[in-house]
């Protein structure tokens, strides 16, 4: 193992364990600020889904949520877990809650957000009592491996949507997009440079590819009269502090049982949880692979520990108005430049309460400086199924398991993870199914005393998930 500088040897060392982890104070704290710049998009997107045209959450106060529960929470993850992971509110989940509980079914955002609160509680319960450990430990290390480049497929599609060079529409459904436009022409110098710097083993690579990609978008946005990012974007701040506000901590009820009914609001509160449930377990799996955390079995240990805090930041997600909180799967991007211990985390989460005050400097970042990040994050993510057998045949050991596609009760659910995953923009679509396909082909096999009965429950809940619209279509629930 190669010497690595620690910057001291106190009590962080003894803490964080960089030599162990073969990092050093410095590599996390680059790998936090990598972390926090390319999660900070959701500084402001959390806000603006919440707010509903101006229909809903005021801006400021949801910003300050958002920054409360995301940093709160992964500096929390960084000293209970000592691991890289980050947290913030979750794409998706605030969505269902803008969209299908306000504007839909007619909620006030407290009742959603008191409907956030339950379905923490329910994730909390199920950590407490050990069955969402094993659900984690019950999954076959093929479908884990599927899990971790499918989320890999998933991070890099998401860069390649943000920067603009795949959009959708059209008889192919996503096509490729102007490479005419400056946004989209920053995006591609931005995935230029950063392959260039990977390829010369650059280790502040993906950072730099940002920061070099930022500078370039503030110039051509000045150049071309603020036009191609807009006034809020690749611009110098007229003012660097603003004040929080905390108007919104706190403001949750539980009016959803009565408004929608016990039955109605049980079987949302049953659909939050399983996409938190499992989004998590795909990101823990996922960036864990990365970050060589799991174990020969695929599992991760002491996984009690995020998974704890997650279902914590959940509730307190709620708590706050900012929506459910989980772990994100940009916090590969620190895992790519490098970090290891839960400093990367504490420090993106120290940044994340920063921006509460200087939000409109985290504002600079375009998206189109931090796709190229996410697209090298997933090719990583996604290179974890064939680095087992790389390194065993230069090593001439045996190799680790990798997915056998012969064999159609992982073949099938393999592919189904890796392609609904990112096609949908849903970990849990994906996972649900993989599980599904290889419950019913291992019955068909005549295998189903090979299924866990983990992975039966989980099967069902799958069913039940999926099978929610149809009964809210048909009025049952």
């Amino acid at each position: 193992m190669q010497a690595v500088e620690t910057g001291s040897g106190n009590g962080l060392e003894r803490f964080f364990k960089f030599k162990k982890w073969n990092t050093s104070l410095k590599r996390d704290t680059l790998a936090g600020l990598t972390t926090f710049i390319v999660m900070s998009y959701i500084i402001f997107v959390n806000p603006n889904i919440l707010g509903l045209g101006g229909e809903g959450l005021p801006f400021a106060a949801a910003l300050t949520s958002t920054c409360l529960v995301a940093g709160v929470m992964t500096i929390l993850m960084g000293l209970v877990t000592n691991r890289a992971f980050a947290i913030a509110p979750g794409m998706g989940l605030n969505a269902v809650v803008a969209f299908s509980l306000v504007a839909g079914q007619g909620l006030s955002f407290e009742s959603a957000m008191g409907l956030i609160v339950l379905e923490g509680v329910a994730i909390l319960i199920l950590v407490l009592t050990g069955f969402r450990e094993a659900i984690f430990h019950a999954i076959p290390l093929e479908l884990k491996k599927a899990i971790v480049v499918g989320i890999g497929f998933f991070i890099l599609f998401i860069g390649l949507v943000d920067g603009g060079i795949v959009v959708g529409g059209g008889g192919t459904i996503v096509s490729l997009g102007s490479f005419t436009t400056v946004p989209v022409a920053c995006a591609l110098f931005g995935l230029v440079i950063t392959i260039i710097m990977i390829t010369r083993k650059w280790r502040g690579a993906i950072i730099l590819g940002i920061l070099f990609t930022t500078v370039l978008a503030i110039i051509l946005n000045y150049a071309y009269d603020k036009a191609p990012f807009g006034e809020a974007t690749a611009v110098i701040p007229s003012q660097v502090f603003g004040w929080p506000d905390f108007s919104l901590v706190g403001a949750f009820d539980f009016g959803a049982f009565s408004k929608l009914g016990v039955a109605a609001a049980i079987l949302w509160i049953f659909s939050l949880m399983l996409s938190d449930f499992f989004d998590t377990m795909g990101t823990l799996v996922g960036v864990g692979g990365q970050a060589e955390y799991l174990d020969e079995k695929g599992d991760l240990p002491q996984v009690n520990r995020p998974l704890l805090v997650d279902s914590v930041a959940a509730i307190a997600g709620g708590a706050v108005s900012a929506s459910s909180a989980t772990t994100y799967i940009e916090s590969g991007a620190g895992v790519a430049q490098g970090g290891r211990t839960g400093w990367v985390a504490i420090t993106a989460g120290v940044l994340f309460l920063a921006a509460m005050f200087i939000s409109p400097i985290a504002g600079i970042v375009p998206a189109a400086a931090t796709s190229p990040a996410l697209v090298i994050v997933g090719f990583l993510m996604m290179a974890t199924l064939t680095k087992g057998e790389a390194e065993a045949e230069h090593d001439k050991t045996e190799p680790k398991a990798a997915i056998d596609f012969s064999n159609l009760a992982f073949g099938i659910p393999a592919v189904l993870i890796m392609t609904i995953m990112p096609l949908t923009y849903s970990i849990t679509n994906g996972i649900g199914f993989g599980f599904i396909a290889y419950t019913l082909i291992r019955i068909v096999q005549g295998k189903a005393r090979d299924i866990s009965w983990m992975l039966w429950v989980a099967t069902a809940g799958f069913l039940i998930y999926f099978l929610v619209p149809l009964a809210q279509a048909r009025g049952w629930v």
